[in-house]
């Protein structure tokens, strides 16, 4: 998983904030239950986040596309922090070999949908949350309909198809996305939103691989904690997003080496000569 890109240096541009406007149009209901209360109470004594960022997550609605070694610990942290609607598109069943490392589901429900384990998994954490299941592949001609109802996407697919489609329907929809990938022991994550200058999907990765230059997990493997990380570390971006808080990873890149320990973030710059955020607006996509 070679990437180009410079390290951060004093002299570069300041880093990305995130967006504290990014829930201005929704009402906060600060009325809270004694059982809300107590279940987010670590939150509500941060004070980045209080009770007027745990309404915060009541109210945002996220989409988690995959339900597998990335989905897993996202969803059930997201369930966790009370986010109040979570989608969840995966048309896999679940299977043996999953229950290395995709944690949101069990050996009982093996040949159960992805999507329903998954449901049930965040359900037992936390039953005030939402959970509406997509039991699709996103592809090009779905993706805008299934996004469209959310606020922040979270790609943690396995196929470049699906991710290329989950990018693009993104940028066009101004929908914000976090993204990450694994491989064997190493995995990368970035956040992608339109405005600021800022590079999207395709300023990275122009267009997918060549059929067969990447190994998928499954033909290359991974270890399981791997994902768990990088799966929490996406939960941990998509609740900066939704509260405001910290510098946002849009316009940088991270890459976790396992086996080394180290994480190093590169700056990512917008192309001008993107096929989706450049002069032709995505036509050529």
């Amino acid at each position: 998983m070679s990437l180009g890109g410079a390290a951060y240096t004093p002299t570069d541009p300041p880093r990305p904030r995130t967006p504290r406007h990014f829930f201005s149009r929704v009402l906060m209901n600060l009325d809270f239950s004694e059982d809300e209360i107590r279940r987010y109470a670590r939150h509500i004594l941060l004070d980045e986040v209080g009770a007027v960022g745990q309404a915060k997550l009541r109210a945002a609605r996220v989409l988690i596309v995959g339900a597998g070694g990335l989905g897993s610990p996202l969803a059930l942290y997201l369930a966790a922090a009370g986010v109040g609607c979570i989608g969840i598109a995966d048309d896999d069943l679940v299977e043996l070999s999953n229950l290395q490392r995709q944690i949101a589901h069990a050996q009982a429900r093996v040949g159960q949908l992805k999507t329903s384990s998954a449901q049930s998994a965040m359900a037992a954490i936390n039953p005030l949350v939402h959970v509406v299941t997509h039991p699709v592949r996103l592809t090009r001609e779905n993706a805008h309909e299934v996004i469209s109802d959310y606020e922040i996407v979270c790609d943690g697919t396995d196929n470049f198809e699906a991710r290329f489609a989950v990018a693009d329907a993104c940028h066009s929809l101004s929908k914000t996305l976090v993204s990450a990938a694994v491989l064997r022991f190493e995995g990368q994550l970035s956040t992608f939103r339109r405005g600021d200058d800022l590079p999207c999907y395709r300023c990275l990765y122009p267009a997918p691989p060549p059929a067969g230059l990447v190994p998928s997990c499954a033909e290359a493997g991974v270890l399981g904690p791997v994902t768990g990380v990088m799966g929490t570390l996406q939960a941990t971006e998509v609740m900066k997003e939704i509260l405001g808080i910290g510098d946002s990873m849009a316009g940088r890149l991270l890459i976790w080496d396992a086996l080394a320990m180290r994480f190093r973030i590169v700056r990512l710059v917008r192309d001008p000569a993107c096929p989706l955020c450049g002069p032709d607006g995505g036509a050529a996509v």
